[in-house]
């Protein structure tokens, strides 16, 4: 299987199904010297660990980060970074019925005509709990980019079509363990009753999310085809999750003149940030500003029309341990991405 390596000079490749006996990442790249230990990779797993939202699946796993090269004596060592964590609460029975069936929404169908044969348990590959792995390995960028002044933070902006005021960095810092991972108390609060119905029926949620990077240097960034917009737009789109992203304004500058989307410069710095903190591709020393659109998780208890392998036509009632929605702990995973991203490019800008 190609494709699970991302990034060129700072590299993570990941690996691991969701019913296997681990998850883990190698990251390459990584410069000597940078502190690092196990309690700075377990900080962001812990957020993205399922038990701890409504939302959340029931599944309980303490996803303990264990590193097994590359840091020694709390310092990167410049080889090799291999970070892993043991699955212990899988329960492969509750995925039996589908084993021969394509579940609507699922990478089922799509597995099975590139592969012709797949790890039905879970999802395997195609879980989302592979992005413990993007995760970990993002600990290893912010361990990287944190000392230089580079921030990242993420709230929920909309679930379930109930939408929250904007918010700054601060805010979406601070609501880390808000409910919903969302900064609008008073819309955290319709967003509870939204999923408390939608539970009821057996559905699931979709939303937004925006994320915030401060203190990213002018520069970083390279045309024509890497630029560090369209690397951002990637990461978040190789989350299985993740439909749609915006960059500043997205398209609302699409209903937009020139004058009104153009953002004037002044002897202080830009007047406005509709560019989301990039210009031609580059970041130009502005608040990066990201938002990504989160689809419904798939799995729900309604029951749905299907084909099994054969092609016979058939129905689909998922149960199981299942998320609501992917917020609040895609939120994380939507970090960790552009975390990855701004470290590459970081280190790409340092090799000129």
């Amino acid at each position: 299987m190609a494709g699970n390596t991302f990034g060129k000079v700072f590299r993570i490749t990941t690996w691991g199904e969701s019913h296997g006996p681990g998850i883990g990442v190698v990251v390459d790249g990584c410069p000597p010297r940078i502190p690092l230990d196990e309690s700075m990779i377990q900080a962001m797993l812990d957020r993205r660990r399922p038990g701890r939202a409504v939302t959340s699946t029931t599944r309980k796993e303490k996803d303990r980060a264990r590193i097994m090269s590359g840091v020694f004596e709390g310092l990167t060592t410049g080889t090799p970074i291999h970070i892993m964590a043991e699955n212990r609460d899988a329960d492969s029975s509750a995925y039996e019925p589908y084993a021969d069936l394509f579940r609507p929404g699922h990478g089922d169908f799509t597995y099975t005509m590139k592969y012709g044969h797949r790890d039905w348990r879970g999802g395997g590959r195609s879980s989302a709990r592979e992005t413990l792995a993007r995760v970990a390995g993002a600990a290893v960028a912010r361990a990287l980019l944190s000392p230089a002044g580079v921030t990242v933070a993420s709230a929920t902006m909309e679930l379930g079509g109930v939408a929250a005021r904007p918010a700054d960095i601060n805010e979406m810092a601070a609501a880390v363990e808000a409910p919903f991972g969302c900064a609008d108390k008073q819309a955290a609060e319709k967003m509870a009753d939204c999923v408390a119905a939608v539970k009821e029926k057996g559905d699931s949620l979709g939303g937004v999310v925006e994320l915030r990077a401060a203190g990213v240097p002018a520069g970083l960034g390279e045309p024509v085809f890497d630029k560090l917009d369209a690397d951002i737009a990637r990461a978040m789109m190789s989350i299985g999750a993740v439909k749609g992203v915006a960059v500043g304004s997205g398209f609302e500058a699409a209903g937009r003149m020139g004058s009104e989307n153009n953002d004037e410069i002044t002897p202080e710095g830009f007047a406005s940030n509709n560019a989301g903190g990039i210009l031609a591709g580059i970041s130009n020393g502005d608040e990066i500003v990201v938002r990504v659109a989160v689809k419904p998780i798939p799995s729900i208890s309604i029951t749905q029309n299907t084909v099994n392998r054969e092609g016979e036509p058939t129905t689909v009632s998922t149960s199981g341990r299942h998320d609501i929605s992917a917020i609040p702990r895609i939120n994380v995973v939507c970090e960790a991405m552009l975390w990855l991203t701004l470290a590459d490019h970081w280190l790409r800008q340092e090799a000129i």
